[in-house]
């Protein structure tokens, strides 16, 4: 297998391991995570003259001459499958799709296939410059299997570092579109009552909490405070429907990105996403707020209605901010129609 080796010069007052001290002084451009600086130096890439140096907690000094050997990319253990993209945007570093509702972004135990880095491999052919020492995707984001919407995804090593970077600085800006069950209003004693619920100004209301595992079903996520990833939703409402108002399509603003985080926080709230079968539930409408029509689609509607409709961030090897978005899927808008009627 090809190769490439790189020298590292350690400069002064060096953290006192070697993962540490290649972390800070790996040339930018190399695009070498710690993670895979440490496997590198497990597997025996690493070394100070002729000494291999596999001990991530060995000690180095400044002027140390570290030699790193970084093979090239190996071949995916995922196959690539002929399946259609909604390309948005494509350069050498990174490629921004419009995700289909349905389809997983990553292969997992119960979805080995069909997903989207199966899709990507397929379409990158040859032209993938690979990601942590495998000719794959760099995912740095993901959106559940039945919500549609704008993904980035990185080609090269140094594009999944900059925007894994990015993603977890929250410096990347993300909305979505939400339809909801009930109108949320700022103005609402009940909603300002619920802790974790806060108001800013434009009648955004805010939702602050931790995140994470249900205590007693494995799949769902839960609210919490004292414990979990801290979660950050910022939500405003663009449209009401029914008479009186019972239903209303929200943009939801992250700051942070959390497993299913706008469905926790939204049923937190007391405004569960139409469709959504954990979190949403399904509830009867009152037969004079809408239309019949409306409320069969509403009821028959088969998946949580979310939409991941902007997404902006620093190109990061580029440098430059670009901003993407994707229009309402197709179900979504045959369900807006029924409303407006």
């Amino acid at each position: 297998m090809a190769s490439n080796m790189l020298r590292v010069v350690i400069g002064a007052a060096p953290p006192p391991r070697l993962d540490k001290a290649l972390a800070r002084d790996v040339p930018e451009e190399a695009a070498l995570s710690r993670t895979r600086l440490a496997r590198l130096i497990s597997d025996g890439h690493v070394s100070r003259g002729a000494d291999v140096i596999e001990d991530p907690k060995a000690k180095v000094a400044e002027g140390d001459e570290i030699d790193i050997l970084v093979p090239e990319a190996e071949e995916s253990h995922i196959s690539p499958e002929a399946i259609a993209l909604d390309i948005i945007y494509e350069d050498a570093d990174l490629i921004v799709v419009n995700k289909r509702a349905g389809m997983v972004v990553h292969p997992a135990p119960g979805s080995p296939t069909g997903t989207l880095v199966n899709a990507l491999l397929h379409h990158f052919g040859d032209d993938l410059s690979g990601v942590g020492g495998e000719k794959r995707p760099g995912i740095v984001h993901r959106i559940d299997k039945d919500t549609s919407g704008v993904l980035v995804v990185a080609k090269s090593d140094r594009a999944h570092h900059g925007l894994a970077a990015q993603f977890a600085a929250h410096t990347a800006a993300r909305s979505y579109l939400a339809l909801c069950y009930g109108v949320p209003d700022t103005g609402d004693p009940r909603l300002r009552g619920i802790r974790g619920v806060s108001a800013e100004p434009g009648a955004v209301i805010k939702v602050t909490t931790q995140l994470a595992r249900h205590r007693t079903d494995r799949q769902k996520q839960a609210v919490f405070f004292g414990q979990g990833r801290h979660a950050v939703t910022r939500a405003h409402l663009l449209e009401s429907f029914g008479t009186p108002p019972t239903l209303a399509l929200l943009e939801c603003r992250l700051e942070t990105g959390r497993t299913h985080q706008i469905r926790v926080h939204m049923a937190h709230i007391g405004h569960g996403l139409v469709g959504d079968p954990t979190y949403g539930g399904r509830r009867k409408l009152a037969a004079s707020a809408v239309s019949v029509a409306a409320a069969e689609a509403v009821h028959d509607f088969p998946r949580q209605a979310l939409h991941a409709a902007e997404l902006g961030f620093v190109h990061p090897v580029i440098g430059e901010w670009m901003q993407f978005e994707a229009p309402l899927p197709e179900d979504m808008e045959t369900l807006m129609a029924h409303l407006r009627c």
